[in-house]
């Protein structure tokens, strides 16, 4: 059975990272209510990211080191953990704050999948 995570009930956070390569234009084509893909970095990593991914498979950046350092972890024994954008801002805002997504961890064995 997987631990239960710190957050029980849907989180906000910003995607960093979302300046390197072509991310900033990956990140212009997603929209409100997009799903995302979560990929944590392979278990043993002293200090892990999870890096969230557009669908189709584009890197758009990384969860604040914050939120890595418990989700990891907990995805590594099988937690699962549902991403969607909440809002895309433009040029004019923050790279740090462009991309805001929604996180749900789900502790429901039941669950559909995220």
């Amino acid at each position: 059975m997987v631990a239960q995570p710190p957050y029980t009930g849907p989180f906000h956070t910003a995607v960093q990272g979302t300046v390197f390569g072509r991310r900033a234009a990956v990140v212009h084509r997603l929209h409100r209510g997009d799903a995302l893909i979560l990929v944590p970095d392979p278990a043993g990593v002293e200090v892990p990211a999870v890096w969230v991914h557009a669908p189709g498979g584009d890197v758009v950046g990384h969860l604040p080191l914050q939120i890595a350092v418990w989700l990891a972890p907990w995805m590594w024994s099988g937690g699962r953990c549902r991403a969607r954008v909440d809002k895309v801002g433009g040029e004019d805002v923050a790279s740090w704050r462009r991309l805001l997504i929604e996180l749900t961890c789900v502790t429901d064995p039941a669950a559909p999948p995220p």
